[in-house]
């Protein structure tokens, strides 16, 4: 990484706990958890206890309490030491923002409170078997009970969903309405319906835990709703610009571990009598990586800064998501090329890698989704 001095000391502490976490408690333990897409149970505790999950979650009620820009310093570390525990670890981020953006003082006490302090984990309930990108064309429905709310219908592609004790749902009351008629539920775990699939055998992130959960006629207090009724579209989009700049520091990660990882390769492979690093062509390819990583950081950055200080972020975030997934892929199959034959087995970590930045092309909003978000905002 280029020297950046704009850091505070309190910021560098904290990038280097991070750093630290990831180099002797994740990289060691990352490829046989991949190799058996087996969850990391036992070092997220660890992370947990040093404050590297819930980190933008409110200090007064168990959170790290950081800036979405502090958070972002520590994630990229994470996900250099690998991404399946950075997507894993951020996970409660994304699944108690919409409790702490739209809940009252006795929700957020209710239902973020026992989760952060607890070590335990939640989920964020958007994605649907048949409605990816178009989020507000869900059909998960949620209809008056009397005393209850029911919740009926199938979310996809859940992260942390077998590990999850409370789930954060968007449901519609009518599908006509759309975006209009979405609302925000807090459904425990517990609740009778409640049904969670096997963990998807995953191309990349392997040791990030992926399920269908299914919500059979969940019974659900009323006072589980976040915010009124049709506010939860609006809620899952100001949750949305909250976690692009982590997700795009998920990226940042990735691109950063091919990147030192092709450097230092090129250094040692020999062909023609020389290090392949004395070769043009691959001075070009690092000079691409670099570049494309560090623009990616900063960008990141910028996105994370502007949310902090009340900005408008959601065009700065969606550029800053769009670029650094897609800069990832792009760093991460240029180190497999300059490792050639050896990069494409598993001997070595720069496949991993490849497979691994895939995702972040995906979740979290498609790069196709962000270009769309960033035309709008620039044309409106």
């Amino acid at each position: 990484m280029v020297p950046f001095s704009g850091l505070t000391s309190e910021q560098e502490t904290l990038r280097e706990i991070a750093a630290r976490f990831a180099a002797d408690k994740i990289r060691p333990a990352a490829p046989g958890l991949d190799e058996r897409a087996e969850f990391p149970t036992g070092v997220i505790k660890e992370g947990h206890g040093l404050g590297l999950i819930n980190l933008t979650l409110p200090a007064e009620l168990g959170g790290s309490g950081l800036s979405l820009f502090d958070a972002c310093l520590v994630i990229e570390e994470i996900a250099w030491g690998c991404s399946g525990f950075a997507t894993s670890m951020v996970a409660n981020d994304l699944a108690l923002t919409p409790i702490a953006i739209g809940g009252t003082a006795e929700q957020k006490k209710k239902f973020i409170e026992p989760i952060v302090a607890g070590g335990a984990l939640a989920s964020f309930c958007l994605t649907e078997p048949g409605a990816g990108s178009d989020a507000a064309g869900l059909q998960t429905t949620v209809e008056d009970g009397g005393d209850h709310w029911i919740v009926d219908g199938s979310k996809q592609w859940i992260t942390n969903a077998g590990h999850a004790s409370q789930f954060t749902v968007f449901a519609t009351h009518d599908r006509a309405k759309r975006a209009k008629g979405i609302s925000c539920i807090a459904v425990p775990r517990s609740s009778a319906g409640v049904e969670v699939g096997h963990h998807e055998n995953k191309m990349g992130q392997r040791c990030s835990d992926t399920c269908r959960v299914t919500f059979d006629k969940v019974r659900v207090p009323k006072g589980n709703m976040i915010g009124a009724p049709g506010e939860g579209f609006k809620i899952a989009m100001q949750t949305l610009d909250a976690s692009r700049p982590l997700t795009a520091a998920i990226a940042v990660g990735i691109g950063r571990a091919a990147l030192e990882h092709a450097i230092a390769y090129s250094k040692e492979r020999k062909q023609f009598g020389a290090a392949i690093s004395t070769f043009q062509a691959i001075q070009f390819m690092i000079a691409d990586m670099a570049t494309g990583v560090e623009a990616s950081r900063l960008l990141t950055w910028r996105s994370a800064a502007l949310y902090d200080q009340g900005h408008p972020s959601s065009l700065v975030s969606s550029m800053a998501k769009r670029m650094s997934a897609d800069t990832a892929m792009s760093v991460a199959t240029d180190a497999v090329q300059i490792f050639g034959g050896y990069g494409y087995t598993k001997e070595y970590p720069v496949e991993k890698l490849m497979r691994d930045a895939k995702l972040l092309q995906i979740y979290e909003g498609t790069s196709q989704i962000q270009r769309i978000v960033i035309g709008r905002e620039l044309l409106k």
